[in-house]
């Protein structure tokens, strides 16, 4: 695959997979807005992969609490703030496992790899998430997270199978529902990621990896790199924001982009 093309998809993954923009539905989009060639779901697999880590790199905190807090869990205790994050990380990957299998096995995601799809999910729930971060009132932050929270946010994040959801986008505008404020809502969001990335990487990759050549080993390992790189600005630079923005301008984006495909779609 031409370099370019690899630095580009590298680029998307990393700068849209933490904004609530969908970062899956630009990757579908790049080949057929572009006339490029499909760069395939183990390129897409490494570019998450990539922005796994960078989330890993960013909230090493957290992760490290997380971490620390297994084997607590493991002796069936959920009573320090590490075994209570593991615990609801665990439950809210349940309901995203089960839908991605689902649609996995039975072909239909490939069949919502569509610019209709695309179009309808980024205008719609572009709107959603206006309305729960404007609307919702704020009385929550991250201390407050527990089972039955993890689950509805769980819940919300299956939706982001669907593509041009935006997974970020989705957890964050439950997050706002549930009365989380800003930036925290955006930290369990991110947090989030971590188990459904590792899920989604084992489900597409493993099987993908084995058959792949050499090079195509290497584009992988360079979007992998490129992508993290990428996505640890982007995050940076998003966290930093929320705390004098709303996410208003996303909003904007969405609908004009939906829109734009929309026409696009039906005009075609």
């Amino acid at each position: 695959m031409p370099i370019f093309q690899l630095v580009l998809v590298a680029l998307i993954q990393g700068i849209t997979e933490f904004l609530p923009v969908s970062s899956s539905g630009h990757l579908i989009l790049l080949p057929g807005l572009t006339g490029l060639e499909d760069q395939g779901q183990l390129i897409d697999v490494a570019a998450h992969i990539g922005t796994l880590t960078a989330v890993v790199i960013y909230f090493w905190s957290d992760v490290r609490t997380g971490l620390l807090g297994l084997p607590h869990l493991m002796r069936g205790r959920a009573d320090t703030p590490g075994s209570k994050l593991a615990l609801g990380l665990m439950i809210a990957t349940v309901p995203t496992v089960i839908f991605g299998a689902i649609l996995h096995f039975t072909g239909l995601s490939d069949a919502l790899r569509s610019i209709t799809v695309i179009g309808w999910t980024m205008l719609g729930f572009g709107v959603v998430l206006y309305i729960a971060d404007q609307k919702g009132s704020t009385f929550k932050d991250a201390s407050d997270w527990g089972p039955k929270d993890a689950l509805l946010m769980g819940l919300w994040q299956m939706l982001a199978l669907i593509p041009g959801t935006s997974r970020s986008g989705i957890t964050i505008t439950g997050a706002r529902q549930l009365g989380y404020n800003r930036t925290d809502g955006a930290r369990i969001s991110m947090l989030m990621s971590i188990p459904v990335i590792v899920a989604s990487g084992v489900l597409l990759g493993s099987g993908m990896a084995i058959e792949a050549n050499t090079t195509v080993i290497r584009d992988a390992g360079i979007v992998a790199l490129l992508s993290m790189l990428s996505a640890l600005l982007a995050l940076s630079l998003m966290m930093r924001l929320l705390l004098s923005v709303s996410f208003t301008p996303y909003v904007i984006y969405r609908i004009l982009l939906g829109l734009v495909l929309l026409v696009v779609a039906y005009s075609s």
